[in-house]
């Protein structure tokens, strides 16, 4: 798995133009790792709550979530926050949700084998 992340500024609106801080994020599985998201139903699995700085405050959480199949087939996932501190800490806990997943994959790549302990 080979996971690119980078930074931009962002300005949108028509009149009143906001400063946005972009962080996209953008991930290449290898061929074993998108067979064991498929074979075992991973796709749906969500890997972090989030809610970017531009979200309606009546928007529901479920549409921010990031999950296994919005970075299938190395499509950018683009995330904006409102202070260049808070992409940064948003790096970090992808970061870290990502590594999670890394884990999460090589333990479902095969089933365990026979365990026997004596007490």
């Amino acid at each position: 798995m080979r996971v690119s992340i980078t930074h931009h500024t962002v300005r949108k609106g028509f009149v009143l133009k906001t400063t946005y801080y972009e962080v996209q994020l953008k991930v290449a599985f290898t061929h074993e790792e998108k067979q064991i998201i498929r074979q075992r139903n991973l796709l749906r699995t969500k890997l972090m709550d989030r809610r970017p700085a531009n979200a309606k405050v009546d928007a529901r959480d479920e549409k921010f979530e990031l999950r296994v199949e919005h970075l299938m087939d190395e499509k950018p996932d683009r995330f904006l926050c409102a202070m260049p501190s808070q992409s940064k800490i948003y790096e970090e806990n992808l970061l870290d949700a990502l590594a999670q997943m890394k884990l999460w994959l090589d333990d479902n790549a095969d089933t365990s084998n026979r365990t026997v302990v004596e007490f």
